[in-house]
C-alpha cells in the first residue's frame, strides 16, 4: 500500500535505504510537476508538495528544513552534474570547468524547470542565498582552486589577481548563458575562452626577441 493510499499522511517505516531515496526521489519529481505546471515558487507549500509527491509532510521535513533547502536540490537535480577535474595541467580543468558551464547554459535554455526556477529564485532572497551557498559559492571555490594550483606551478603569473583572473574565465561563458540568449554556446567554446586568456595571463618566460622588440619601437614611432 502506497503513503496516499494509506490516507494517515504519515510516511509509513521503510526497509532501508533503498525506500528512503523512493521517497527522496518522489518529492524532489512532485516538486519539479508542480514547477512544470507553472505553479509560481511562492505558492508550492510542502503541503502541497506532500500532496502531489504522495507523502507525508514529515517525509519531506525530515530531509530539508523548510522549502528554500529543497527547491535548491530540485534544481541541482535538473541540472547537470558536477565535473571530476581531469588534473593535469591547470588548462585542461579549466576547460573541464567552462565546459561545464556551457552544459548548464544548454540545460537552462531547454528546462524549463531551470529557466522558470532561476528567474523567481532572484525575487526571494533566502532562496537565492540557499542557492547561491550551496551551488554557486563551491564551484568558484573550485575554480579559485585551479587557478592558485596554476599560479603555485608555474602555469599563472604571479602578480595576477585570482578572484579578477576567475572572473575574466567565467564571464565570458555565463554572459552567452544567461545575458544573450540569442548567442551561440557551440562546442569548443570553453577552449577557445581558455586558450585566447592564457595567451595573455601565462608567465614570461625570457625576453622578447630582437625582432619583437624592434617590431614595438617602430609601431611606437607611427
Amino acid at each position: 500500500m502506497s503513503l496516499a493510499e494509506s490516507g494517515t499522511g504519515v510516511e509509513q517505516p521503510g526497509r532501508g535505504r533503498p525506500r528512503s531515496e523512493a521517497v527522496e526521489r518522489a518529492i524532489i519529481e512532485g516538486t519539479m510537476k508542480l514547477l512544470e505546471e507553472g505553479v509560481p515558487l511562492g505558492e508550492v507549500s510542502i503541503e502541497r508538495i506532500a500532496r502531489t509527491a504522495g507523502v507525508g509532510k514529515a517525509a519531506i521535513y525530515r530531509r530539508w528544513s523548510g522549502k528554500e533547502e529543497l527547491f535548491v536540490d530540485v534544481v541541482r537535480a535538473a541540472e547537470p552534474e558536477d565535473p571530476e577535474l581531469p588534473g593535469t595541467s591547470m588548462r585542461d580543468d579549466l576547460v573541464v570547468l567552462l565546459e561545464s558551464l556551457r552544459q548548464r547554459g544548454l540545460a537552462n535554455r531547454a528546462s524549463a524547470i531551470l529557466h522558470t526556477v532561476h528567474a523567481q529564485m532572484k525575487t526571494s532572497p533566502r532562496i537565492w542565498a540557499a542557492y547561491h551557498n550551496t551551488v554557486i559559492a563551491p564551484r568558484r571555490r573550485l575554480g579559485l582552486d585551479v587557478l592558485r594550483r596554476g599560479q603555485e606551478n608555474g602555469e599563472l603569473r604571479a602578480d595576477v589577481d585570482l578572484e579578477l583572473v576567475n572572473d575574466l574565465f567565467t564571464g565570458p561563458m555565463l554572459v552567452r548563458s544567461l545575458l544573450r540568449p540569442d548567442a551561440d554556446l557551440t562546442e569548443g567554446l570553453a577552449e577557445q575562452i581558455v586558450d585566447t586568456l592564457l595567451a595573455g595571463l601565462r608567465p614570461v618566460s625570457s625576453p622578447a626577441s630582437p625582432p619583437e622588440c624592434a617590431r614595438f619601437v617602430t609601431d611606437r614611432s607611427l
